[in-house]
């Protein structure tokens, strides 16, 4: 057994095993009543990084009796099944598909959008559910970039885990292959040298990430981090915004700004999702609004993600902004504020009437702007 999957073994499987300090209740619910409904999973690794149940790490792993007393929000709030064509497979934009896997994960947070299935006897996803993906991908041939997720493809073995990929790379249409994981920053022993060697031979090869918090940035998962870039492949990071994790600017600016240390460019910070059993996680959207702000100007822009909302019942990924920076865009001026408060205006380029009313993308030949040249601009 390696040490990975030792610490599978050796970690927190059930309510039962919960150290005292640990457990809680709330209205005559306790843990045992949360783990009938979503399985618990505490690996023996991410166990070790928790020194207070209601600090940012534990509140992501422990479960809570607020999961099984929220009754409101939506058990699939992305509309995932409806836009599942078969099985294993969530097409919802034009040119790329999510492939589901596995419903394994190295840690089962409790504010996980796909609560549903992680986990579940339900959940999981047969080796020929994955044959059909894979069929359904090369059936179509609009499709160019698959999205492997779950679950965590990690958590496959390093053969089974190539099979999908070598399946995939047969496809003549498939341009790209994304891996969504956790495992770098809650189980990184499963990146070893082996699993390395075998996914740079699928390249293009992206993954995206998910750290939460900087304590998640330790030397184990350092190491994992620059291990998979050594292997060239590009790390981006998807990070969840949570109360009582990370909703604070400072939390996530060093959040951030230590990502890019290990090589890791954040990528998306995500309002949380309105999934049934973890509404106890959601901040206002002005929370995640007022971050970027303060994020904004302060940081290097590789350290700053996009602010998405997962537009619920399957509108997808929209990213919103602060309403501040952008004052007016008004007879051929875009008035701007910056991150200091200061107010400046752009001389944008004004479309023939013609052009404007038939919504034409052409470049027209640009007016002569303000300052005398033809773009607007005082020169280079």
């Amino acid at each position: 057994m390696e040490e990975w999957q030792q610490l599978l073994v050796d970690g927190i499987n059930r309510s039962s095993q919960l150290p005292p300090e640990w457990r809680s209740s709330k209205e005559g619910v306790d843990q045992g009543d949360v783990e009938k409904t979503f399985p618990i999973r505490i690996n023996g690794y991410y166990s070790s990084l928790i020194s207070d149940p209601d600090g940012p790490i534990g509140r992501q792993v422990i479960p809570d009796p607020e999961e099984v007393l929220d009754f409101e929000s939506p058990v699939d709030p992305l509309g995932e099944d409806t836009d599942s064509p078969v099985s294993a497979i969530v097409h919802r934009y034009p040119d790329r598909v999510l492939f589901l896997v596995t419903n394994q994960c190295p840690i089962y947070c409790r504010y996980c959008t796909r609560k549903r299935m992680i986990g579940t006897p339900e959940g999981v996803v047969t080796r020929r559910e994955v044959e059909e993906g894979v069929e359904y991908i090369r059936d179509h041939p609009e499709v160019r970039d698959v999205v492997l997720s779950g679950g965590d493809p990690l958590m496959l073995k390093d053969d089974y885990l190539e099979f999908i990929l070598s399946e995939l790379r047969r496809i003549p249409h498939l341009e790209i292959i994304r891996i969504g994981s956790r495992v770098p920053s809650s189980l990184p022993q499963r990146v070893t040298p082996e699993l390395c060697s075998m996914l740079k031979k699928y390249h293009p090869l992206f993954m995206n990430l998910h750290f939460n918090h900087p304590d998640e940035i330790t030397p184990q998962a350092s190491l994992a981090c620059n291990m998979l870039a050594d292997a060239g492949i590009p790390l981006g990071c998807q990070t969840v915004l949570m109360k009582g994790v990370n909703d604070d600017p400072d939390i996530l600016k060093k959040l951030f700004q230590k990502l890019l240390t290990i090589r890791v460019k954040p990528y998306y910070l995500y309002q949380a999702d309105l999934t049934r059993g973890a509404n106890h996680f959601r901040t206002p959207v002005a929370v995640g609004l007022e971050i970027m702000k303060k994020l904004q100007g302060h940081t290097s822009g590789m350290a700053i993600p996009h602010f998405v909302i997962d537009a619920p019942g399957g509108g997808g990924k929209i990213p919103i902004l602060p309403q501040e920076y952008l004052i007016s865009m008004e007879e051929g001026d875009v008035v701007l504020r910056n991150y200091e408060g200061n107010v400046f205006t752009y001389p944008d380029i004004i479309l023939p009437e013609t052009v404007r009313e038939e919504g034409g993308l052409a470049s027209p030949e640009p007016e002569v702007g303000p300052l005398g040249n033809r773009n607007g601009h005082a020169g280079k």
